[in-house]
């Protein structure tokens, strides 16, 4: 028995057996890395969790989080059964009262099955860091709803987008940087937990060998601290660097011209002149339509051999060509035009390292200094690996040509409201550096690279929202132009979301954030029930805390909750369950059966393919099911085409039987190792009834190494094509040239502008479109930045997460709490002392939006005119089964409070979001800082009234030292 403050040892580690342990593996869910783990059980129960070395991803490291997995385990805010909101309660004071599944199941089919029967698009289903988005994706369109959505749009959409709309693929699961050939790396906004153990190995084995790492950051931690050189630059303005850096590349005549001839749009020739074809790609009429988003190919360049226009493809890379990149030409019949990397040239002939110096605080010569050491270090310490491989148009390359310059980022450029057109502008400088999917750059990841635009539509027309009918496409999907836009012949929004409207059109990943403020507002309608799926959309996940957390209890004039029924499926007691109509308890990740697939989000390695699965390690605590479960049940319930047979009754016994049988085309499932009958094949092949005992056998885990011609310069590679082609992975297999130019984004423009046929947007968001949907990249100010005094707010607040701790999941994780119990606001000595606060004082923090007390610190790594703290360590009062009184809450704070979600626009509002990709603008909020009163009291603020434990959680502290430490004898 465990005796409080007695001298005897918790654990006597002399007494540690193996003997009788087994030992499981699984795939870890601690975080969104997907590392293989050897989970040790003793009794049934987890004693002890440690890498496994015969994963690819991570070898057998381990992380923080992944070794405590054995405390979220046994967490004491673990829910054990469903719950319904006691009659007579308020939403967020927690009452609730058990109910069985076959009630909780009762009462959702007839629900829903009514919505469905009626209106299905009043029924919304929102996910959070879910990694199973092709089964959530597939409820919501089988049910009939363009209402669905993943947490992507308040994560790091621009940065997909950005790049996929660019070079066909981006950072984290889809590409990134080839450290083991590199000799420069340099990574921009990136925070220490992303792609964690995977780069925590590459940065190590890349100093070992003498790489050279320059980290750009305005925060000095995690992976910066290890950095050769810390360059600090203000939030927000990474994309003026870029533009200045661009600017002295082309004027120091630092880029790969050929392969800016060959295997990019730089070439193509726009057209000048106004009218309706203004800044979109000149044709050939004889060739057919012109070239557009989806057909790419019909275009123009100038052939300066021959002195005349040409094809660009396959024409203009015939042998002796010399395409032109700069210049203006007139085609036959008079038309002006100019190639696209002439227009670049343009555009950053004014962004000087000087101009950037003012907007991001870095010296213009150490941007000079930057732009020549990546520049010479692409070009002038190149390599080639003795690789032949064959391109699109029929060349067959006796090496592949290495560009050891790598680049790495994440949300720290995503999070701004200017962060698509930044992304945009680091894709550019790649392309021009020739670093794209070369040895030593940044190289993709199957099934990456996508079409420049993905073949992936968005659901978009109104007219298919019938009852009891799928829809006739996905929820989610990349928009090619105007007439793919999800809204109504006046233009206003389809989806409760606003996503892929004229507000936000290439909301790839919809926008999560904004669905609450609408549904209360019922703009553009009313829905009836909101289910929400591992987000915590009353806390951390969430702009506005305060306000947001009200409106889930706003009331029409009726009396009746303004979003009627709101179900929430989490595993753990998190302040969004005191809200919820209807708990579904979720079970963990080391209780169930999952899928990382390459229908949905693949942890594939540069040289092939990979997916992985989680198999059960132990039986689910209490009366939890998978949410997997929970949707294969419904959806048979309700009886979706997909998931019964023509006679109605169920097709699928269950998840694990849908991830074997379910089909997305002929052979292509949801797992790609050990198919066929017999498990024999691999890739593509018929369902196998025994695919997930395979995978078990096999460390739970399946990889493809692909031929080492088809691992390099895959978006003009013939033979990877075809091979993509053929698995399934793409819809056709022609070359995926480089965006320099987006007519893509011309395309709404001139929408915009009314020069063109088709979609025109409202008329109080023409100029928006106009002046964002540019189809060169350029740096713009934050739009928090138009609707604030600036010298009132004269800080930026960001956040970031801790490499220990993974959004709130963790903070409840007895282990890692000692490491983050609460946080601080991290902020430069100088700035502190000249808002006269000590260091460990309290301070208030306002913004525009509202304000906070908290604790501070001083800290040197943070440049001047920056202040951050932690994401997701303060909590409310009784959450997550911490005690009323635990640093979490008293002391622990969330930026949240300061972030609005909304911004003024045009006499109403609009969302604080990028207004190309929806993503939502977390590090765009400016501060000031005030001393704390001394008769303030020590603790933070804002404050909620303390949530109380709900029925059948697990328990508190001492079950979990019982768990561990079994009584003695």
């Amino acid at each position: 028995m465990f005796k409080f403050l007695s001298s005897e040892p918790v654990h006597d580690a002399t007494a540690s057996s193996t003997a009788d342990t087994e030992v499981k593996t699984t795939t870890c869910y601690m975080c969104a890395c997907r590392c293989g783990i050897r989970v040790h059980l003793r009794d049934g129960q987890v004693r002890y969790i440690d890498g496994n070395p015969d994963h690819p991803i991570n070898k057998g490291v381990i992380c923080a989080k992944g070794s405590a997995g054995i405390m979220k385990q046994v967490s004491p805010a673990r829910l054990t059964q469903p719950l319904l909101r006691r009659p007579g309660s308020e939403r967020g004071e927690g009452e609730f009262e058990p109910i069985s599944w076959e009630r909780a199941y009762e009462l959702l089919t007839e629900r829903l099955g009514r919505i469905r029967a009626t209106d299905p698009k009043k029924f919304a289903l929102f996910t959070g860091r879910d990694q199973m988005q092709a089964l959530t994706g597939l409820f919501a369109r089988q049910f009939g709803t363009p209402n669905y959505a993943a947490h992507g749009g308040f994560c790091s959409v621009n940065m997909a987008a950005g790049m996929i709309y660019s070079v066909g693929g981006s950072f984290w699961e889809f590409g990134g940087p080839d450290l083991d050939r590199a000799k420069l790396f340099v990574m921009i906004g990136t925070a220490e937990d992303h792609h964690s153990n995977p780069m925590k190995i590459a940065l190590g084995d890349f100093k070992r060998k003498g790489g050279r790492f320059i980290s750009i950051n305005p925060v000095r931690t995690g992976y910066s601290a290890i950095a050769d050189e810390w360059i600090p630059i203000r939030p927000g303005t990474d994309g003026a660097l870029f533009m200045a850096l661009l600017h002295e590349l082309l004027a120091q005549g630092l880029v790969d011209r050929s392969f800016l001839q060959r295997f990019t749009n730089a070439p193509q020739l726009v057209v000048l002149d106004e009218g309706e074809r203004e800044g979109l790609f000149a044709f050939d009429p004889a060739a057919g339509p012109p070239g557009d988003g989806r057909h790419p190919h019909n275009k123009l360049a100038w052939d300066l051999a021959s002195g005349r226009v040409v094809q660009a493809y396959p024409e203009g890379v015939q042998e002796g060509r010399q395409l032109a990149l700069e210049g203006h030409y007139k085609l036959a019949d008079g038309t002006r035009v100019a190639p696209a990397f002439q227009l670049l040239r343009d555009r950053v002939a004014d962004t000087t390292p000087e101009w950037a110096e003012d907007i991001t605080g870095i010296p213009a010569e150490r941007i000079r200094q930057l732009a020549r050491e990546v520049g010479e270090t692409a070009l002038h310490q190149a390599f080639e690996l003795p690789i032949p491989w064959t391109d699109a148009w029929g060349k067959r390359h006796p090496t592949t040509q290495g560009r050891p310059v790598a680049f790495h980022a994440m949300r720290g450029l995503a999070a701004h409201s200017n962060g698509f057109q930044t992304v945009r502008a680091l894709a550019v400088l790649m392309s021009v550096l020739g670093t794209i999917d070369a040895p030593g750059g940044f190289r993709h990841k199957a099934p990456y690279p996508r079409h420049i635009v993905p073949n992936y539509r968005a659901f978009n027309d109104p007219s298919m929202i019938k009852p009891n009918t799928p829809l006739n496409a996905a929820p989610l999907g990349f928009p090619a132009g105007p007439d793919e836009l999800a809204v109504h012949e006046d233009g206003t929004p389809l989806r409760i979301d606003h996503a892929f409207s004229w507000e936000h059109p290439l909301s790839a990943h919809g926008m999560m954030h904004n669905v609450i403020t609408n549904a209360v507002r019922g703009d553009p309608y009313e829905i009836d029930t909101l289910l929400i799926f591992m987000a915590n959309m009353a806390w951390n996940s969430t702009m506005n805390t305060m306000e947001v957390r009200k409106k889930l209890n706003a009331r029409g004039e009726d009396g009746n909750y303004k979003i009627p029924f709101l179900v929430v499926c989490d595993a753990f007691q998190s302040e969004m369950v005191a809200f919820a109509d209807l708990v579904l308890p979720d079970t963990t990740y080391l209780e169930r059966h999952d899928v990382m697939s390459m229908l949905d989000r693949p942890i594939s390695e540069y040289d092939g393919p990979v997916d992985s699965v989680r198999v059960p390690v132990v039986e689910p605590t209490g009366n939890c099911k998978p949410f997997q479960e929970v949707l294969i049940e419904l959806a048979s319930r309700l009886k979706f085409p997909a998931f019964t047979q023509e006679d109605g009754t169920r097709k699928f016994k269950d998840y694990p039987d849908f991830v074997v049988n379910f089909q997305a085309q002929p052979g292509v499932g949801f797992l790609m190792g050990w198919r066929g009958k017999e498990g024999t094949e691999h890739l593509r092949g018929d369902p196998n009834p025994r695919q997930w005992e395979m995978y078990a056998r096999n460390n739970c885990v399946f990889q493809y190494h692909m031929p080492e011609d088809q691992q390099y310069m895959r978006n003009w590679n013939q033979p990877y094509l075809d091979f993509a082609k053929d698995k399934g992975w793409r819809q056709r297999n022609d070359p995926v040239q480089l965006a320099i130019y987006s007519d893509t984004l011309q395309a709404f423009r001139l929408a915009a502008q009314g020069k063109s046929k088709g979609r025109q947007p409202p008329e109080h968001l023409r100029e928006r479109i106009a002046t964002y949907f540019d189809p060169l990249p350029f740096w713009y100010a934050p739009l928090e930045t138009a609707c604030i005094d600036a010298d009132r707010y004269p800080l930026a607040a960001i956040t970031q997460r801790p490499m220990a701790m993974y959004h709130s999941w963790d903070s409840q994780n007895a282990w890692l709490r000692q490491i983050h119990s609460h946080n601080y606001l991290y902020v430069n000595p100088r700035t502190a002392q000249e808002a006269g606060i000590e260091d460990g004082g309290w301070a208030w923090v306002t913004s525009a939006w509202g304000e906070l007390r908290c604790m501070l610190r001083y800290s040197d790594a943070v440049e001047p005119g920056t202040v951050w703290t932690w994401n997701a360590i303060g909590k409310g009062s009784g959450a997550w089964q911490l005690a009323p009184a635990a640093d979490e809450s008293r002391k622990g704070f969330l930026l949240n409070h300061l972030i609005t979600e909304e911004l003024p626009f045009a006499g109403g509002h609009i969302s604080n979001s990028d207004p190309v990709t929806g993503q939502a603008g977390w590090y765009d909020v400016r501060v000031n800082l005030r001393p704390a009163a001394p008769e303030e009291p020590a603790e933070t603020f804002p404050q909620i009234a303390t949530v109380p434990s709900a029925p059948g959680v697990l328990g508190g502290a001492r079950k979990v030292l019982a768990y561990l430490v079994p009584r003695k004898p």
